[in-house]
């Protein structure tokens, strides 16, 4: 962890540059099929992760599929609170729809410090390639 730390720099800029490449080339996709992250005028993007929000589940698991049959590994992120087994039986029954979407929908991306532009390209190509 110290490493870590003493090449924070280093580390940050390579993942912004990673970010910026996914962004950039996701961009350029005419998609019907998925939404890019926000980030807001007043916030930052510190890179931690890239994510897409799919519009559908169904496109999700083909992405995932896809990916996967080009040697990448991308998961869906997120279990809503209300439907995770701890807090089901706490939860009042009200459909929370937007935190159902985030959990149906969103798709993390490959992103870490190995990946570089030439792996993140090929990623894209994949997602332009499904159907």
């Amino acid at each position: 962890m110290w490493a870590q730390i003493e090449n924070l720099g280093v580390i940050q800029n390579k993942r912004k540059s990673l970010w910026n490449t996914y962004y950039s080339g996701l961009k350029a996709i005419d998609s019907l099929h998925f939404n890019l992250p926000i980030v807001p005028n007043y916030a930052t993007n510190n890179a931690h992760m890239f994510y897409i929000i799919c519009k559908d589940m169904n496109y999700r698991m083909a992405l995932i599929e896809q990916l996967k049959s080009n040697g990448y590994h991308a998961v869906f992120h997120y279990l809503s609170l209300h439907s995770s087994d701890f807090y089901k039986d706490k939860h009042d029954g009200r459909a929370l729809f937007n935190s159902d979407n985030f959990s149906d929908c969103l798709v993390r991306l490959p992103m870490f410090y190995e990946l570089d532009v030439e792996g993140i390209q090929n990623i894209i190509a994949s997602i332009k390639n499904i159907n």
